[in-house]
């Protein structure tokens, strides 16, 4: 049997799948990664993107991070992949149970995805950190400079910036998703940032299956670790 009918196999078999995605969900989507030989981490800017992704640098320098956020994380002309319209066609087929994702570009809800567990928030929601008034992206995508509330306030992206916790509930929701499943799918991520990676430590269900296109340190306890693209994988299923 090859990976991809075992894959199918356990796939076809499954009630309660948890998909747990990162970046590579999004890059076939054309959204550049972080961590890539190609990615944001690997470009020239005055600053790492780390550090202009963080919370102190945003309090500092919104301007400068505004610039930065515009230009390389706002990618709002991405359309939904295969890999998004799988996992919302099995939603709908009551065959998944949710997704848990690392990504911000609201691709999975645009796809059809209705439970989606956003670890790192979402573009696509912005409030005033000063009256909390909520604001779509075109108001940040249409802006120049610091984009202020009517109110004059800096209106600030609902997305966990460095320094800053994950949203608890989302995240226990999330937990409470993969202790229940039966199969647990990781795929596009490196399972190097803490603590989203830590999290498939709490799946003990019959199925840990990783899809990614390298490598990773959870490689030897997984059932099925198929080295390729997420969309092509799924695509075929």
């Amino acid at each position: 049997m090859t990976d991809f009918e075992k894959l199918k196999e356990i796939v076809d078999n499954s009630h309660r799948i948890v998909f747990f995605g990162g970046a590579g969900v999004s890059t076939e989507s054309g959204i550049p990664d972080f961590r890539s030989a190609d990615g944001l981490y690997h470009q020239k800017y005055d600053y790492p993107p780390e550090e202009i992704l963080s919370h102190t640098f945003f309090m500092r320098k919104p301007e400068e991070f505004y610039r930065f956020y515009r230009d390389k994380m706002l990618c709002l002309n991405a359309k939904p992949n295969k890999a998004h319209l799988k996992l919302a066609q099995w939603e709908r087929e009551g065959k998944l149970r949710s997704v848990v994702t690392q990504n911000i570009d609201g691709l999975h809800q645009a796809a059809g995805s209705v439970r989606v567990h956003e670890l790192h928030g979402s573009v696509l929601r912005n409030r005033c950190m000063k009256c909390g008034r909520f604001y779509g992206v075109e108001k940040i995508a249409e802006s120049e400079g610091v984009p202020l509330c009517d109110c004059g306030g800096i209106i600030k992206p609902e997305v966990v910036l460095y320094e800053e916790a994950l949203p608890e509930d989302t995240v226990m929701q999330a937990l409470e998703d993969i202790r229940s499943a039966d199969t647990l799918i990781v795929a596009g991520t490196s399972l190097t940032v803490y603590p989203a990676a830590s999290y498939i430590r709490y799946f003990g269900g019959d199925h840990l299956i990783l899809i990614n296109r390298d490598s990773t340190q959870y490689d030897h306890i997984a059932e099925l670790v198929i080295h390729d693209k997420v969309g092509e994988v799924l695509d075929r299923l």
